[in-house]
């Protein structure tokens, strides 16, 4: 049976953070958002274009923690787009420079998009990244076969993906 629900986007995700404060600083001073909105709960609503929020931080235990992966369901990550390689070098510089350190450079495979993988101060994984793939009007995705994974963003840049 098809499902008569058609959505469009991801609207917004929601966190559970042990210091709003802290993340609300992070992902303004770090990843670029803008605070719209906070609620009488403590929650922090953040937007990166004119929705309202496509981000907010609820308050969770302080100092909670991940619960561990080999044991539980988790969050994967939440993925940001940018709008070209070279703004994916820098915001690399860019954390660098604030000590943040890399989880991941480069092109994985579906999608063929380029990306770089950093935690937020809860752990949580953020993902930057540019070049997604447009599925065609056929409805098919690229074969696996032409993925052409990378392990840094330079190898992404040497040998891009044709579109």
């Amino acid at each position: 049976m098809a499902t008569p629900i058609k959505t469009h986007k991801v609207s917004h995700v929601v966190l559970n953070v042990s210091d709003v404060e802290r993340s609300a600083k992070f992902y303004t001073e770090i990843l670029g958002f803008q605070i719209s909105d906070r609620n009488p709960i403590g929650m922090v609503f953040l937007r990166n274009h004119t929705d309202h929020h496509t981000l907010a931080l609820a308050p969770g235990p302080k100092d909670a923690t991940l619960a561990p992966k080999d044991k539980y369901l988790t969050f994967n990550h939440v993925a940001l787009e940018v709008d070209s390689i070279q703004d994916l070098f820098t915001a690399r510089e860019f954390l660098q420079q604030q000590g943040i350190e890399l989880e991941f450079e480069g092109r994985r495979g579906a999608g063929c998009n380029a990306g770089i993988e950093i935690r937020d101060p809860d752990g949580y994984m953020v993902e930057l990244t540019c070049q997604m793939d447009q599925v065609g009007w056929d409805g098919t995705s690229r074969p696996s076969d032409q993925y052409r994974q990378a392990k840094s963003l330079e190898e992404a840049l040497a040998n891009p993906v044709s579109r």
